[in-house]
């Protein structure tokens, strides 16, 4: 029989306005499953303040002091979202046995954990939450959102559809994710590298509760950025092709020039030649931006940095342990 104590992994930054009702609605689905014996007494709540700025870690520290149910992980400073989301499960994989990663802001559906405890006892180490539709989203979202997902398909990376980061993991494929040491943290990409048996479950994905959504358009655009130039190499073999057939038009251009020129036509151009030079320039500009954040990614690898340094954990009724974790990523 499998062991089943499960860890609710949720990373926090400044969440002060949606943590109590985050947290008051995830306790009944705990208490829920314990009730119906799916999952172990043991099984915890874990909220990673990632650096917030305002009363999030006093909330969390207030919450573990008045119910052991809930955890806490502070880390020493603001690391994004896939690194908190990394250092909560990293710390939470030496306690549980499965453990469920969603956002704090209740639109992922809380009533989805059923169905994926329940697939993960049928034998399914890692188990997606993917959204039913996207009715509710606006156009340029719905749309953005689909052409990021066919992008980053038609790029070679092994993405789940709809699927952002609401996901069950058992010990196992927690354990190979350790495995994957590089600095620039996409987790839609490596997860499914890991392998190991996987299914989905569709929910409803909801409005955010209460507070600003953390994603604004400048930062989506650079997340999706880094997806692509984590997992692909396909943009660097389009300069390649783009380079090579801007060379070709060159070339015949130079003929057609010899040609009017031996024919003895006066050429006056100069409005297509600034035309040229700019078209050209900022192809050229693009391109070698799209090198450098390659190259940038490389520089960040190389340095073998941490991801993420945490300051103190919360667990289990007042266990604490302060200073680097040991069970980081490096």
């Amino acid at each position: 029989m499998k062991k089943n104590i499960l860890y609710v992994v949720v990373p926090c930054y400044k969440e002060e306005e949606v943590l109590p009702e985050t947290s008051r609605r995830l306790k009944e689905k705990l208490n829920h499953l314990m009730e119906k014996k799916k999952i172990d007494r043991r099984s915890r709540i874990m909220f990673v303040n990632d650096g917030s700025t305002d009363h999030t870690w006093e909330m969390i520290e207030k919450l573990h002091e008045e119910d052991p149910i809930f955890s806490g992980v502070n880390l020493s400073r603001n690391r994004g979202h896939q690194n908190a989301l990394l250092a909560g499960l990293t710390t939470a994989v030496n306690f549980a046995d499965m453990m469920i990663s969603m956002d704090a802001d209740l639109q992922d559906d809380v009533n989805a954990i059923d169905e994926m405890v329940d697939r993960y006892l049928e034998g399914f180490d890692v188990v997606y939450g993917v959204r039913s539709s996207r009715e509710k989203d606006t156009f340029f979202k719905r749309f953005t959102a689909e052409l990021f997902y066919k992008m980053m398909r038609m790029m070679g990376a092994d993405i789940v559809f709809n699927h952002a980061d609401y996901r069950l993991m058992s010990r196992r494929a927690v354990e190979g994710l350790q495995e994957f040491t590089e600095v620039n943290i996409f987790l839609r990409g490596i997860v499914p590298q890991i392998g190991y048996p996987w299914c989905t479950v569709e929910y409803e994905r909801a409005e955010r509760f209460a507070g600003e959504s953390k994603y604004p358009l400048k930062k989506m655009i650079a997340f999706a950025f880094d997806g692509i130039t984590s997992f692909s190499i396909k943009p660097i073999r389009l300069i390649t092709m783009l380079g090579a057939g801007i060379s070709v038009v060159s070339f015949l251009f130079l003929i057609w020039t010899l040609v009017i020129k031996i024919a003895g036509y006066t050429v006056q151009g100069w409005s297509s030649l600034m035309v040229s030079i700019w078209i050209l320039g900022g192809i050229q500009l693009l391109c070698l931006g799209v090198i450098g954040e390659y190259i940038g990614k490389i520089y960040s690898e190389t340095k073998r940095r941490p991801s993420f340094i945490i300051e103190r954990v919360l667990n289990d009724g007042g266990n604490e342990e302060e200073g680097k974790f040991p069970y980081q990523v490096d």
